[in-house]
């Protein structure tokens, strides 16, 4: 370590703190120096330079150091060319994940995942994914079948389904997350916690794997839950076919009203021409909502002169097309 060098100009922190002793000439008042600035204190200057000369050092130090610390990585990348570190793994790990997920879904699966049987829905999904999501997913229903999880605060299954979009794509997680709910005989009490600490998309799996786990109404509050959003594709999942199975009149009436205003295909709703036929409530509801729009100047959606008539087919006249002039949605002139 380099000490500070002490100029002959500097005084000693003795001399600063201690009075001047026998033999010291005395302090006048008016020096000759009077008037003039004191010389300034060199010691800051040297200190500044001794520690240029150390940054110096450290930075030849530095330099020095580099080719060693290069060439011993190439030594060992030598003796071991097949090393691979943990960043390098999960890069390749997410890389292929991602390029080896699926084949690009067909344009005829548009079969709802609810009215799927599992057996099928597994050959179909199997026939789709690359090998490294089909074995992914081969595992996960492995372990959801060994471990049930229907006790617990959490089970290994659930964290599969939190990562069947990365493992499968997106085009086939919903699928995938309905096969594993299914392998893990989830109870209505798993599947709530699923859907309220879910995500979305974890959330509209379980609504869809509803039919194939629940023959009752017990997961109903799920199912309400869902219609109060206006994410429209939780609510298309809301009235598969355990909401036609098990929602009352009333509850069902309007998950057909949300539907409309918020432009969820009317397709979606399971079982649709039975529970509407001869529906005269809904009727009146129906034709309470079209004369709204119009009142407001606003297009009557064409899916509600469908449902009007299931209501009452006889009476019923033909669906008009929804008018479309110079106004735009909100009423005034375009």
């Amino acid at each position: 370590m380099t000490h500070p060098r002490t100029s002959p100009a500097t005084p000693d922190a003795d001399t600063e703190s201690h009075p001047p002793t026998e033999g010291d000439p005395p302090t006048d008042a008016h020096s000759p120096n009077e008037g003039h600035p004191p010389t300034e204190n060199p010691l800051p200057t040297e200190r500044q330079a001794d520690g240029e000369a150390g940054a110096a050092d450290a930075e030849r130090h530095h330099t020095a150091a580099e080719p060693q610390a290069d060439a011993k990585a190439q030594t060992d990348a030598e003796a071991h060319p097949n090393a691979e570190t943990d960043a390098d793994a999960r890069a390749r790990s997410d890389t292929m994940a991602q390029a080896d997920a699926t084949h690009p879904a067909d344009p005829e699966d548009d079969k709802p995942l609810a009215l799927t049987p599992p057996t099928e829905l597994r050959a179909h999904l199997a026939a789709r994914l690359h090998s490294a999501a089909r074995a992914w997913l081969h595992r996960a229903l492995d372990e959801a079948a060994a471990n049930p999880g229907t006790h617990g605060p959490i089970s290994v299954w659930e964290l599969r389904i939190a990562e069947a979009g990365r493992r499968c794509g997106p085009d086939h997680a919903d699928a995938a997350r309905v096969l594993i709910l299914h392998a893990a005989r989830a109870d209505t009490d798993a599947l709530s916690r699923v859907y309220f600490q879910g995500t979305g998309a974890e959330r509209r799996a379980v609504l869809q794997a509803l039919p194939h786990l629940v023959p009752g109404p017990q997961a109903l509050p799920l199912v309400e839950d869902a219609l109060r959003t206006n994410d429209t594709r939780l609510l298309a999942a809301a009235v598969g076919p355990y909401a036609a199975r098990h929602l009352d009149s009333h509850q069902w009436r309007h998950a057909v009203l949300k539907c409309l205003f918020t432009g969820v295909h009317v397709e979606t709703v399971a079982e649709l021409d039975r529970r509407a036929h001869r529906d005269t409530e809904l009727a009146r509801m129906l034709g309470d909502y079209a004369a709204e729009r119009t009142a407001a100047g606003r297009p009557v959606p064409e899916d509600l002169y469908r449902v009007l008539t299931l209501t009452d087919p006889p009476a019923t006249p033909p669906a008009p097309a929804a008018q479309r002039g110079t106004r735009g949605t909100d009423g005034k002139e375009s």
